[in-house]
């Protein structure tokens, strides 16, 4: 199968922190090439996974920088450009492509609550000011609204408006996208439990948490739905599943990143307000990442 633009797997790739806050290059570039030699199809830094929210400008472009170096062009890198604020959403978006990167993704304005008629005007002007493909994010439990089908698909018809990540978990309105959408327009699950569905609806792949920890289970599973194995892609969902869930047992990426310590392959450390997970849910998190193999599987 010869994958397209934007389509397939990627990895919204977590931060790694030293215990004084500083980012962690050396767990980046660890980081980096376990998720290239599993196969990935993208790479995602600075999104929500990757606590955007508390990085600076500057940490922001160093860590993407690091990401595109270290990648060095085997996959490509979407850089986390999003803000509550247009102008500032503009400005992050702008530097993006001098830093080499491949796309920006741009969640929907949160805290403000924007008609539809805003949130198409936030993402046209981003559009219009970069040359770069833009992905929108959809994330209504996050921003506290949704960007409505009728909308992502008026968003569509804009030249380097190229996907939609979705994590509205609302399959009718993804269906809608997906059925109404213009030819070369992807439409990518936002939530890893509903990326085996919304391929089979015929979505294009998934920006997921999950591949963290497992990416080459997750690449396989997308692989196998976009192929049209759903008996394949079926069985590494459930497979995957109880991991899926685990890693919001508490807010992400708390799970996520404290699971890939256990991996071995980052220290567990996160910027305030998060916090590391409670001992409860962290022995409930570690049975299932014993139970997948992935303790031995990244040493």
């Amino acid at each position: 199968m010869t994958k397209k633009a934007f389509q397939g797997t990627g990895t919204a790739l977590v931060t790694p922190f030293r215990a004084d806050g500083s980012v962690d290059e050396k767990a980046l570039r660890r980081l980096v090439d376990f998720q290239i030699s599993e196969g990935i199809d993208m790479l995602l830094p600075c999104g929500t996974t990757g606590e955007g929210a508390t990085l600076d400008a500057d940490e922001t472009d160093r860590v993407v920088q690091f990401v595109i170096e270290q990648s060095n062009r085997r996959v490509p890198v979407i850089a986390g450009a999003g803000s509550n604020s247009t102008a500032k959403a503009i400005q992050a978006s702008k530097r993006a492509p001098k830093l080499g990167a491949d796309g920006v993704p741009s969640v929907g304005p949160y805290y403000n609550k924007p008609t539809q008629q805003g949130y198409y005007e936030h993402f046209k002007a981003i559009a219009e000011a970069v040359g770069i493909p833009v992905i929108v994010y959809n994330v209504p439990g996050r921003t506290a609204g949704n960007i409505e089908a009728k909308t992502m698909l008026r968003l569509a018809e804009i030249p380097n408006i190229v996907a939609v990540k979705e994590a509205s978990g609302n399959i009718g309105q993804i269906m809608d996208i997906i059925r109404d959408r213009p030819p070369n327009f992807r439409v990518l699950a936002g939530d890893d439990m509903t990326a085996l569905p919304v391929v089979a609806v015929g979505g294009d792949g998934v920006v997921s948490v999950v591949s963290n920890e497992a990416p080459g289970m997750m690449r396989a599973l997308i692989d196998a739905a976009l192929e049209g194995n759903l008996t394949g892609a079926r069985e590494l969902h459930y497979r995957l599943l109880p991991l899926m869930n685990a890693n919001f047992i508490e807010s992400n990426p708390i799970p996520v990143k404290a699971a890939l310590a256990m991996m071995g392959l980052l220290e567990e450390n996160y910027r305030l307000p998060l916090v590391r997970m409670s001992a409860g849910n962290r022995e409930k998190l570690s049975a299932v990442v014993e139970e997948l193999g992935l303790l031995r599987m990244a040493r």
